[in-house]
């Protein structure tokens, strides 16, 4: 008896969010304790050891941009071969890729230690903030290659149908780095290369996991003998380019938003920069969480050639998108002071400036789902240039313009209003973008 499978159910928003939600869940609490470690950080150790771990962050993003890149990239190409019943291609593939991920980890770990030194003296840090920096990234960097298999093996078990085991590895993970950060920074006093440490060890849980599994032949994705197929690690990269620009780019505006604070208030405008990140990254999670969640949906049904399923796929996202966005922005909006009272006192200087800020960023929130979900479309629809243009216009184009233009008109001001002046413009373009492909693709 032949066995049913998701990609094979009705589209319906139920059936849409049960595939989803356990990644929505699971990118929620990976941003949950991340803010865990900014709380335990902040309130034991110092703003300004919260100051470095964002002024670290450029480095941390180019790692994370390479994973982002072959997890997406690969996920799409691998499930559209399944799709196209190419089974044992795309296992042949799935293998080769996960070996690429190792060596690519291992030269980004390499290449992290050579360079450790330079990112303190680009800043004109303090002494105090500059050994922070190399304190966080020296321990961080131990884990390049586990950090690289855990992006990696996230998509590809949501893909296998094990989106509950993803979700119980990340919990996990997280339980691990928040039990970790209490005994390293809360009871010992071990510091900041700790909380590194504790992060570290939290994202290894999926790596290993994700071996344990995908070693056993009753999965749907499982090593095989790998091929060498030039063309799968192109299509790969350029279909996750887009996701690399994002996070690559995002490395590129956190520097411009350090340099900008570091101007115009000092060491204490970084912290309440990272604060406000902080509280975004974790309402964009949902998003971001959704759009893995129903990537590999749209790359089965794309190559299935199941323009109905594809289109009310699409249609139903982009009215749950919409619909979350406006629930989303009024929370944050609304929440901005007990949020930012998590990591600062009130009496504390930086609290006035996180709280402003994050009042003005939550306005970025209207737009950030919609982005995110167009950019991934494209990118589980293997268009790679597409979703590149979008995520780099959007991270890159769009936001050091704002950056570049309404500090020297606002000051202070223009820097939290530059992620909602940059998701507008990204959002009229991602909805021309959608507009006009609609046809090729027939959602």
């Amino acid at each position: 008896m032949t066995q049913t499978t998701a990609y094979q159910k009705p589209v319906t928003l139920k059936s849409i969010l049960a595939f989803a939600a356990p990644t929505m869940a699971m990118s929620l609490f990976m941003s949950f304790y991340t803010m865990v470690d900014g709380l335990f950080v902040s309130n034991y150790i110092g703003s300004s050891a919260l100051a470095a771990v964002n002024l670290t962050a450029p480095v941390i993003q180019l790692i994370t941009a390479v994973s982002a890149m072959l997890a997406a990239g690969g996920s799409a190409v691998i499930m559209k071969k399944m799709g196209q019943q190419k089974e044992a291609e795309a296992r042949q593939d799935f293998t080769f890729l996960i070996l690429v991920n190792v060596a690519v980890g291992l030269l980004l770990c390499g290449a992290g230690y050579l360079l450790i030194d330079r990112l303190p003296a680009l800043m004109n840090l303090s002494a105090q903030s500059a050994a922070y920096c190399a304190e966080y990234l020296s321990r961080y960097l131990l884990f390049t290659v586990p950090i690289l298999l855990m992006n990696n093996f996230t998509l590809y078990l949501i893909a296998s149908e094990k989106s509950a085991l993803s979700l119980i590895c990340s919990v996990c993970g997280g339980l691990l780095n928040i039990l970790l950060d209490y005994i390293f920074i809360a009871k010992l006093g071990l510091g900041l290369g700790a909380a590194a440490v504790a992060t570290g060890l939290g994202y290894s849980v999926t790596a290993v996991v994700g071996l344990a599994v995908f070693s056993r032949r009753s999965s749907l994705l499982h090593f095989v003998k790998p091929v060498f197929r030039l063309s799968t690690l192109v299509s790969s990269a350029s279909n996750g380019c887009s996701e690399m620009a994002t996070s690559l780019v995002s490395g590129v505006v956190t520097l411009l938003f350090n340099w900008t604070m570091l101007r115009y208030v000092g060491e204490d405008g970084v912290a309440a920069v990272t604060i406000i990140m902080y509280v975004l990254m974790f309402a964009s999670s949902l998003y971001t969480g959704y759009s893995y969640g129903v990537a590999p949906m749209v790359s089965y049904y794309y190559g299935e050639q199941n323009r109905e399923k594809l289109k009310k796929l699409v249609s139903l996202s982009l009215k749950t998108v919409g619909i979350v966005s406006l629930a989303v922005a009024a929370l944050s909006f609304v929440a901005a002071g007990p949020l930012v009272s998590i990591f600062v006192r009130p009496d504390d200087p930086v609290y006035s400036l996180a709280l402003r800020g994050n009042r003005l960023c939550s306005l970025a929130l209207l737009f950030i789902g919609f982005n995110i979900f167009a950019s991934g479309l494209f990118t589980a629809l293997s268009n790679g240039v597409i979703s590149a243009v979008l995520a780099f216009s959007r991270s890159f184009v769009f936001m050091s313009a704002a950056m570049l233009a309404l500090p020297a008109m606002l000051g202070v001001d223009g820097v939290w209003l530059a992620t909602p002046a940059a998701e507008l413009a990204a959002f009229l373009l991602s909805a021309l973008t959608l507009i006009k492909y609609r046809k090729r693709y027939h959602y």
